[in-house]
């Protein structure tokens, strides 16, 4: 057992703001009791997955503000889980009707891409990122981490809703390459 096992969540919080080992520690203590959570208020694994992805990815944008206080810092991840809980049943009508008004199929992750997110997720993520082309970064870092619409990002950059989706998609096929070959 390394020494960030051993230490406490509040620990690991905190050390996560210069270090990426300490954050990923933290996930793996709490990713099988996230994921739980949204499986148990969702339809399928895969929007389950997505969200427990999103609350993980939202914690980490948020550790330089993370404080302790007299919550536990599990209290503080299930509150960001809510949030993105709360996030989805608003949004996922909008989606589902401009989805069908542009005639797009819903995206599925298959077993690889849940790989994939999984070791992302465990890897210094941030650094990682760096390491990508930047328009891929920035699209990956607006959609994922700060939990931002493809239409959104495209009205903001003004290019079409799938120049983003592309974008993220080499993106993470990228992250994905590099995972395999061993760069990260």
């Amino acid at each position: 057992m390394s020494n960030a096992e051993q230490r406490s969540d509040t620990e690991l919080l905190l050390g996560a703001r210069t270090s990426p080992e300490p954050f990923g520690v933290f996930y793996e203590r709490h990713f099988p009791s996230v994921l739980a959570f949204f499986r148990r208020r969702v339809a399928g694994p895969e929007e389950a997955f997505d969200l427990a992805a999103e609350t993980f990815a939202a914690a980490l944008a948020s550790v330089p503000r993370f404080e302790p206080g007299p919550e536990p810092p599990r209290a503080w991840l299930f509150a960001i889980a809510r949030h993105k809980f709360s996030e989805a049943l608003r949004s996922s009508r909008i989606q589902d009707d401009a989805r069908r008004a542009l005639a797009m199929q819903p995206i599925q992750l298959d077993d690889e891409a849940i790989d994939i997110l999984e070791t992302t997720a465990r890897a210094a993520a941030v650094e990682l990122l760096e390491t990508l082309a930047p328009e891929q970064r920035d699209a990956i870092k607006a959609h994922h981490v700060e939990d931002r619409g493809y239409a959104e990002i495209a009205a903001e950059l003004r290019c079409s809703e799938s120049v983003i989706r592309k974008r993220v998609s080499r993106g993470l096929a990228a992250l994905q390459t590099q995972l395999r070959n061993g760069e990260a």
